[in-house]
């Protein structure tokens, strides 16, 4: 699959890439960027990014880009590439159930284009469906993207095509399709597609166009295999790329909002389907930011009651922040009434952070009343207890305090209690063998923080200087990446791999930085086994730290140009860098040898400082012989450098 797999068509289905020299660009996927940093190696099988610096190879980016897991990214590159994968045996039943799900997705599939067909192609999807859609703004390819649809009113039309297209009626039902007596359940509705993570149909929502007192504006599929409301998230199949790369979710309420915002270019938005938001659904989110703003309208209750649920998010360690928008707007109504850059400029500038906001709508409701404030203030700081992070958590009382006018040592005690009591409440589940979020919080407590799966991008990866003979040692370690040690050779035939393997053995114990020498190790051991080794054995390691530190390594910010070979202009004293290897490798090996033999010089020189007229004289004379054997290897080596050392 490694092999099979080339990285530049990999990338390039998800990004445009163009050719600089060797290498190839583009902006990242990953976070936003006006000047491509993205580089991706076709000979090297690699991609690197130096702005955030997330690197690895074919499998690592669609497991980054997509937010598979190794096996799914597996499949994926395997479907890519017509590749058969053995997978482990299954049991019947298991099998059994993927036949069922497979199929459930297909039928789903089926409705889709059912609907769609009907929106597009017939005189009542038209005239109804079509002009309601085109009324609310949508282009053409926006329908599309968001498969809507329209459902005649025929009794069961589409129940009929259904099944003489050969889906079984048990199917039908059981997807809510159908119903029990074999008609249609969704009629003389517009048709909302809710897709999984992977772009499959799972589920669809009607609206209906005639206003009835007694028919729900809005039904839904029924919750199946492949769907359930709470794990799910309106928009964001088609969403995801766009919150990883601006590393903030946008929440709102319903399936409209999703799809005005996001065909004016705010494609980070999602929506809960009109329920309260759930771990699953918060934990979803995470997946691809801990930023998560949600975009309310002006109606007091309903932010009462969601204010209620969001205690939820907090316990995800999600930085939350609320826009409110003026009475009688929601986002859908106020983005086309001022367009998108003031509507972008309004959610940026009026978000506030969800504690704060919090104790602000509630101090409103409490002025005057110290019973009601002292109810406020348990109710504030019952939120704050629930934030893993005990530095956010410190922050956040400090920030109360100044805003409710109570002493910050008030606030502290109530939230010791608070903690205390979630901590009771996480080992009563615990005994109980139910699992719940707040055992993230006994592990703050004590002092942990909770992991996060996708760490914040920094807005610019700054490789640290190096600290004392870090330089040296991690040369050594990129010479053996790339050039192959043991019996294996180095790009154009060079040996600089083994040649480097075979003088290091007796220096390998003077490696300060582990990181460094494990290459080395490794590589020892597998010349000891006879076995080569390949630049594909690094960067596919099964430890992700040393895969990683083996890319870093391989990719340099900087390169020689290509025009350099166009108009005949060579390297003069020596060979280009992938054709020097023998080079390259010994004279690292000098450099090293010659920093550890300077050192030791040093601190030989102190001993002889430190030396005292009433000590051994055998000692001395011991130290002597010892600093003069230091001071010819240095000439020795400074000699084959052509150099000369100062003291």
């Amino acid at each position: 699959m490694y092999d099979a797999a080339r990285i530049e068509e990999v990338v390039q289905d998800f990004v445009p890439l163009q050719r600089a020299g060797a290498n190839m660009k583009g902006l990242c996927p990953f976070h936003h960027e006006k000047t491509p940093s993205f580089t991706v190696s076709p000979a090297k099988n690699l991609y690197k990014c130096f702005g955030c610096g997330k690197g690895g190879n074919p499998v690592n980016f669609v497991m980054e880009h997509e937010h598979f897991t190794f096996p799914e990214a597996v499949r994926y590159l395997a479907r890519k590439y017509n590749i058969e994968i053995e997978e482990k045996e299954i049991s019947p039943e298991e099998r059994e159930q993927q036949q069922i799900n497979e199929s459930l997705f297909i039928v789903n599939e089926f409705a889709r284009q059912f609907y769609q067909d009907q929106l597009f192609n017939t005189d009542r999807g038209r005239s109804v469906g079509l002009n309601y859609f085109k009324e609310r703004g949508y282009r053409e390819d926006t329908i599309k993207k968001f498969g809507l649809g329209f459902a005649p009113d025929d009794r069961d039309i589409f129940t009929l095509h259904a099944v003489q297209n050969g889906h079984k009626i048990d199917l039908l039902r059981r997807l809510g399709l159908s119903t029990e007596y074999d008609r249609d359940f969704f009629r003389n509705r517009v048709m909302f597609t809710i897709f999984n993570l992977s772009g499959k149909p799972v589920a669809f929502a009607g609206r209906i166009l005639v206003k009835d007192a007694k028919a729900p504006k809005y039904i839904n599929s029924p919750e199946t295999e492949i769907y359930h409301k709470s794990k799910i998230l309106f928009g964001l199949y088609q969403a995801k790329q766009a919150i990883s790369k601006q590393d903030e979710c946008i929440l709102v309420e319903g399936y409209t909002d999703v799809i005005t915002l996001h065909q004016a270019g705010i494609e980070n938005v999602v929506a809960s389907s009109g329920t309260a938001l759930t771990q699953e659904q918060l934990r979803l989110i995470k997946r691809y930011t801990p930023h998560l703003k949600i975009l309310y309208d002006g109606d007091p209750a309903g932010i009462k009651a969601a204010l209620r649920g969001l205690d939820l998010a907090l316990e995800q360690d999600l930085n939350v922040r609320i826009v409110l928008f003026p009475d009688g707007e929601d986002p859908d109504s106020y983005l086309k009434k001022v367009g998108g850059t003031v509507f972008q400029e309004f959610i940026s500038s009026q978000s506030k952070d969800f504690i704060l906001f919090k104790t602000e709508l509630l101090l409103k409701e409490t002025a005057g009343d110290p019973i009601k404030k002292a109810a406020l203030i348990k109710d504030i700081v019952s939120s704050i207890a629930r934030i893993p992070d005990p530095i956010k958590r410190s922050l956040y009382i400090q920030e109360c305090s100044r805003a409710m006018q109570v002493e910050e040592s008030a606030l502290i005690s109530e939230l010791n209690k608070a903690v205390e009591n979630l901590l009771k409440q996480n080992k009563t589940r615990r005994d109980a063998r139910q699992p719940d979020q707040s055992a993230e919080i006994a592990k703050s407590a004590a002092g942990d923080f909770p992991e996060t799966e996708f760490p914040e991008a920094p807005a610019k990866a700054k490789r640290q200087k190096p600290v004392g003979d870090e330089f040296q040692e991690r040369d050594i370690a990129r010479i053996l990446i790339a050039a192959g040690g043991g019996r294996g050779r180095g790009p154009k035939g060079g040996r600089g791999g083994g040649e480097c393997l075979s003088n290091i053995e007796e220096i390998i114990d003077s490696f300060e930085h582990l990181k460094y020498q494990r290459v080395v190790k490794e590589c020892l051991k597998l010349m000891a086994e006879d076995k080569s080794v390949q630049i594909q054995f690094f960067i596919n390691h099964q430890d992700q730290e040393f895969a990683g530190l083996a890319i870093d390594i391989l990719y340099e910010p900087y390169e020689f140009s290509s025009g350099w070979s166009a108009r005949g202009i060579y390297l003069q004293s020596q060979k280009m860098p992938e054709e020097n290897f023998t080079k390259d490798s010994n004279q690292a090996l000098l450099r090293f040898k010659l920093k550890k033999i300077i050192k030791l010089c040093d601190q030989n020189h102190m001993r002889l400082k430190d030396w005292k007229p009433d000590s051994d004289p055998v000692q001395l004379a011991h130290l002597i012989k010892v600093q003069l054997r230091l001071l010819a290897m240095r000439e020795e080596i400074t000699k084959q450098f052509g150099s000369v050392i100062l003291r």
